[in-house]
């Protein structure tokens, strides 16, 4: 049940005031964003989105790992809360609202509830999950894999950046260390995001309705020849670790023919000597393979492997394979989908279902809460880039449809 004076409504300017306030931290001459977890940006983000939560009088706690959670208060404290929120940082040369975007609309939601003097039956909790991009600290996603007990807290705040700084020593020095903790249980977990992909806008869509998250698994390739002078070894004499890579990597890219709902790249190339004159003699490969069904994954992973070891044959190299990361994919809440589905049709938006490519916080939420996920329009299906953008309307259309089902998720009773 559900106390309210009128019937709570997102303040669209208010909305689209704070996400180009807090778009100022680490903001890119380009228009984009450089927010990496736990550096100086992030910190100033951190520091704006906890002095709105105090200025509005909620209750404000940080955890080991450094996860923000914000609390409002419902008319029964006893019951689990139901669970909003995202991520703060972003890629290096990332854009303003890839997670972002869900934290400030989360907010809003609060503030919203708190215009129209709502009191919730269930408490409402925002939470702001570090190192979701894990573009510095490796592996992404890690304050909520924490949080939902996927990882351990002692190896997370351990792991360390490209400068050998710790998760740890950083939390602590942008003064992000907490000794509090999130919430042990929740009721339903709602994370609002930007599509990242291109079907709602060329489809002319208002909402995703995402119904899961593809399958991820990570490999690395290392491919070792000789290296030697650019102009005195003959053609014959070579084995180039770049050549018999760039097979690897075309290879890779064929796997996509077979499996349209495949998606396969080769993010990461270092070529070792690295010199213009001289023949590379090792090469290492990040790739990074999805797929909505995790024996499809697995097969495709076997056949990569076998054509890896005879391109490596083949062009007189070796080469390894390597897994570092198996991510199955995720299957929502029946109910929390069906939930935003229906608050999509009662608000008379047009939607559809999604699965997402990209992984998000709310795949480790699955395992503890029945989550769910709203997507909405990006410009040109654009992310991780710094020119990613939105239209205010389409902040505001999925602000709405989470603040209502908020509403209907707070008000039940079990």
């Amino acid at each position: 049940m559900t106390n309210a004076s009128s019937s709570p409504a997102i303040d669209p300017t208010r909305l689209w005031a704070s996400l180009t306030e807090i778009s100022r931290f680490g903001a890119t001459v380009r228009g984009g964003l450089d927010r990496l977890a736990l550096g100086d940006h992030d910190r100033a983000a951190r520091d704006y989105l906890v002095a709105q939560a105090r200025h509005h009088g909620y209750d404000v706690i940080v955890d080991a790992l450094g996860n923000i959670f914000i609390t409002r208060a419902g008319a029964r404290p006893d019951l689990t809360p139901v669970l909003l929120g995202s991520h703060l940082d972003s890629q290096p040369s990332g854009g303003r609202f890839d997670g972002t975007y869900g934290v400030i609309a989360g907010l809003e939601v609060l503030r919203a509830l708190d215009d129209a003097d709502v009191t919730t039956l269930r408490p409402v909790v925002l939470a702001n999950w570090t190192n979701e991009e894990g573009a510095r600290f490796s592996p992404s996603m890690l304050g909520s894999a924490v949080y939902a007990g996927r990882h351990d807290a002692g190896a997370a705040l351990a792991r360390s950046d490209a400068d050998g700084a710790t998760i740890g020593a950083e939390l602590a020095r942008i003064g992000y260390a907490g000794t509090g903790a999130g919430p042990a249980r929740v009721h339903r977990s709602l994370e609002l995001h930007i599509e990242q992909g291109p079907v709602l806008e060329d489809r002319g869509l208002d909402i995703g309705v995402v119904t899961g998250v593809y399958g991820i698994h990570w490999l690395d390739v290392v491919v070792r020849g000789r290296s030697g002078h650019a102009g005195t070894t003959p053609a014959g004499s070579r084995q180039d670790a770049l050549v018999a890579a760039s097979r690897i990597v075309l290879a890779v890219d064929e796997l996509t023919a077979a499996e349209p709902e495949l998606r396969a790249t080769t993010g990461e190339v270092r070529v070792w000597p690295n010199s213009r004159n001289a023949i590379p003699g090792e090469v290492r490969l990040a790739l990074d393979l999805r797929h909505p069904a995790e024996e499809t994954l697995a097969r495709v992973e076997r056949a990569l492997s076998e054509q890896v070891a005879e391109i490596a044959a083949r062009s007189g190299v070796t080469a390894t394979v390597t897994p570092v990361l198996s991510q199955p994919p995720t299957q929502f809440d029946g109910g929390t989908v069906a939930l935003v589905r229906e608050v999509a049709a009662e608000r008379g938006y047009s939607a559809t279902d999604l699965v997402s490519g990209a992984g998000h916080d709310s795949v480790h939420l699955a395992h503890v809460t029945r989550a769910g996920m709203i997507f909405i329009p990006c410009v040109g299906g654009v992310s991780h880039r710094e020119d990613e953008d939105i239209r205010p309307e389409w902040a505001l259309t999925g602000a709405d449809v989470l603040l209502h089902a908020t509403v209907r998720a707070a008000a039940e009773e079990s």
